[in-house]
């Protein structure tokens, strides 16, 4: 995991500094599919407009407008490959889909993965958690790791 190269898993560490960076694996192919088949829906309704009749007109701008839909829902699919997690042994900085938060460890009770949940979690005092949406359920034995790796900086910012 130190060895400053890219593992199998999410997690990718940078030389022997300590800091572990984790992105969702599963969820980038399954958006980018989504995407890809958003936008070539939206182009293929776009082209068929103008060239079916049915009792509507329909203009050349309607036919931009369509793509320009399709394009944004492309993008929006993309967002839920965003998630990233990095950590090192001053804390942890997750960034969620438009959410991003910053946690020393100090502030951290465990890292977790509840049985029956989609994300790992930080565990935070009176009860509260994090979802870390870069390690999912679906990723499996990348997320195992990823957990671990998180678990192991924790411990270590405790020891100290």
């Amino acid at each position: 995991m130190t060895d400053g190269k890219q593992t199998e898993n999410t997690t990718e560490t940078a030389g022997t500094d300590g800091v572990v960076v984790i992105r969702p694996h599963r969820v980038v192919w399954m958006s980018g599919a989504l995407a890809v088949l958003l936008l070539a829906v939206f182009v293929t309704v776009a082209v068929l407009l103008r060239s079916q009749d049915t009792g509507v007109i329909f203009m050349v701008s309607d036919q931009i407008a369509m793509i320009g839909v399709g394009v944004f829902l492309a993008g929006a699919a993309m967002l839920f490959a965003t998630p990233r997690v990095r950590a090192d042994s001053d804390g942890v900085h997750v960034r969620n889909i438009g959410v991003s938060r910053t946690f020393g460890w100090d502030e951290v009770l465990s890292v977790s993965f509840p049985d029956g949940a989609s994300f790992a979690r930080l565990e935070l005092p009176d009860y509260e958690y994090y979802s870390m949406m870069a390690i999912q359920a679906v990723d499996r034995e990348r997320a195992v790791a990823a957990v671990r790796a998180l678990r192991r900086l924790h411990s270590a910012a405790h020891r100290d």
